[in-house]
């Protein structure tokens, strides 16, 4: 059938198409963000309530380090931090994408309303 479709109209389907995967890929990403989030959310709030003089270790590849407490809970906090932004950024993709995908859904029922039905 999309052989029998003017070429604006595949066009606007292959564009349809893109942005429903560049959704599915974004949510992919967010999901694992905000799994890791959650993961130094849990690690900052057992640090905390660690005594100052606990020998806490950091983990780097499949070595463990011996790490200075604060040092890593500075270290955590700005990894969530940056994670958090991470996600504010991907959210406004997120609308753009949704958005685009909505003005090209629009646009495209308006052509297929162009088209003449067939004869049978």
């Amino acid at each position: 059938m999309s052989a029998e479709l003017p070429p604006q109209i595949q066009n606007q389907l292959a564009q349809l198409q893109q942005l429903q995967q560049q959704a599915q890929a974004m949510l992919s990403q967010k999901s694992q963000i905000e799994a890791l989030m959650r993961e130094t959310d849990a690690a900052v709030k057992e640090l905390e309530k660690s005594p100052d003089d606990a020998v806490v270790y950091k983990s780097v590849g499949e070595l463990l380090f011996k790490a200075d407490k604060p040092k890593l809970l500075e270290e955590l906090k700005e990894k969530k931090d940056m994670m958090d932004l991470r996600l504010k950024t991907m959210s406004k993709q997120e609308e753009r994408i949704q958005s685009r995908f909505t003005q090209l859904q629009e646009q495209l029922k308006q052509s297929l309303g162009q088209i003449p039905p067939k004869g049978g």
